[in-house]
């Protein structure tokens, strides 16, 4: 029987137990930050009484995602991005934990941002210019 292998099963296995935990107690801190999904830095979070548009700006790219305050059965969630000159892009449906993320290409152009959940709302106006 091969013990050096034995060994380096034993210590594989061990390194994926100890990653997985730690993965496991940093998730739910990161969760909020992950569930965006949007890249660049956050340039505006617009709340409302049911939850927030949060704005994500990069390289002439503006990305939005609604977030409810309290996640948990589906309902209806709303979230649009508009370039000025531009047609809006609607991510519109039933969900429970977010809608969107949506992109436009904003170049320099001012956007409009909206998000909804269930009854409650926001439009930003023209903002970012």
């Amino acid at each position: 029987m091969d013990t050096g292998a034995i060994r380096r099963r034993t210590a594989l296995g061990v390194a994926v137990l100890t990653a997985s935990g730690l993965l496991a107690l940093t998730a739910p801190a990161e969760a909020h930050a992950a569930a965006s999904n949007c890249a660049g830095r956050k340039v505006r979070t617009l709340p409302f009484s049911t939850g927030a548009v949060h704005v994500y700006k990069r390289g002439g790219y503006v990305c939005a995602v609604t977030l409810p305050k309290n996640p948990g059965p589906k309902r209806p969630m709303m979230v649009s991005v508009q370039a000025r000159g531009n047609r809006p892009v609607v991510d519109e449906g039933r969900y429970a934990h977010r809608a969107g993320p949506v992109t436009v290409h904003a170049g320099q152009r001012c956007v409009w941002v909206k998000g909804a959940v269930g009854r409650g709302s926001v439009s930003s106006g023209w903002i970012l210019c």
